[in-house]
């Protein structure tokens, strides 16, 4: 018998149900990547317990490894023409809106960039390209960071005018 849900009971007596990961399994294959990211970016928030939250976590990371991935390695790796491309469409639109739901199935999507199918090599190129352009955005923030602590150092007099250059310069240089 397949359950439906996992429960998970709150200090104060109340639960959480969370459809159970046996169930996820007949989804389609991106619908656990899209559940997990769901869950993780506004549902966990609202808990006040922290024990459940770490439980929560914890049943999402197992979600994680026991039906998302294995699910699109699955097809990603197969021979179905029709299945990848199809999956591959799905994990375009995942990557186009975030990238980290899609990140640990990077290396299977960089192993179809090779395959002689045109359509699969686009999507698979398009996908790479999000990725390439998150961790560059992610770069960029952090030196950008770094950029307005410089700065502020240099309106407080507490870094020299060639240091600054400098720094500016080197920000510049990545941002192009």
């Amino acid at each position: 018998m397949i359950k439906l849900l996992k429960i998970f009971y709150k200090k104060d007596g109340g639960i959480v149900q969370l459809i159970d990961k046996d169930k996820m399994k007949e989804w389609p294959i991106e619908l656990p990547l899209i559940f997990i990211e769901y869950v993780r970016n506004n549902q966990l928030k609202v808990y006040d317990d922290p024990k459940i939250k770490k439980e929560i976590e914890k049943y999402l990371d197992e979600v994680l490894t026991d039906v998302a991935i294995p699910g699109l390695i699955e097809v990603l790796d197969g021979d179905n023409f029709e299945e990848i491309n199809k999956a591959l469409v799905r994990i375009e639109e995942l990557a186009k809106k975030n990238t980290d739901m899609v990140k640990p199935i990077k290396p299977y999507v960089e192993k179809l960039v090779n395959k002689n199918i045109k359509e699969v090599n686009n999507l698979s190129n398009s996908i790479i390209d999000s990725f390439n352009k998150a961790e560059r955005k992610k770069e960029l923030a952090e030196k950008r960071k770094i950029m307005q602590e410089k700065e502020k150092s240099f309106l407080a007099g507490n870094l020299s005018g060639e240091e600054y250059a400098k720094a500016r310069k080197e920000y510049l240089v990545l941002k192009e």
